[in-house]
């Protein structure tokens, strides 16, 4: 899956309408993320009309660039989960926009209640409803380089101590239950 490895954040769009059976497959995407006890606890409100997004933009400066958006809400179900089920909704939601060749970015809200208890008013979402983020979609005005992520230094062996050094593979360990010397040289303490 290309997409995971190429997606950037996009926060500039073209005036090119998004088609709705790009919103359509996105939101479908969303929905078949993985959630806790298959509770699935996600609803969307998909915005269209350019006048709708004025008072999102009131809300954060981080919301200037709102062509094409849609934001992930939540009502109370039996677990307790549904920030991290919403989360791979939108994180499944971001590589389809990415498939399809849109941009997108993930704009947090929870758990700022402020802006929740605002965005809730404004678009009449019920009280049992928490906002976890905004997503605006649409075509990029400008492509954006791709940088590879991956730190090494971000991986631990077994242990929290034991970090894998720069340039230094998981491969290159073996992976065995015996570690050699050079093993050793591979992770730092």
């Amino acid at each position: 899956m290309k997409e995971i490895f190429e997606r950037v954040s996009v926060r500039s769009y073209t005036d090119q309408p998004v088609e709705a059976e790009k919103i359509e497959d996105i939101l479908r995407a969303g929905m078949c993320a993985p959630s806790a006890g298959n509770e699935r606890p996600w609803h969307f409100v998909v915005l269209k009309d350019p006048k709708d997004f004025l008072p999102l933009m009131q809300i954060s400066e981080h919301l200037q660039m709102l062509p094409q958006a849609k934001y992930v809400t939540q009502k109370r179900y039996r677990f307790d989960f549904w920030v991290q089920d919403c989360c791979a909704a939108l994180e499944n939601m971001l590589i389809e926009a990415k498939h399809l060749g849109l941009g997108a970015v993930w704009c947090g809200i929870y758990p700022d209640t402020e802006k929740i208890i605002r965005l809730c008013c404004m678009y009449g979402l019920p009280e049992t409803v928490e906002v976890l983020a905004l997503m605006p979609i649409g075509y990029p005005a400008i492509e954006r380089k791709v940088h590879d992520r991956y730190k090494s230094d971000r991986v631990h062996i077994g242990r929290w101590e034991n970090v894998l050094r720069d340039g230094a593979t998981l491969d290159s360990l073996g992976f065995s239950d015996k570690r050699s010397a050079s093993d050793e040289q591979m992770i730092t303490s």
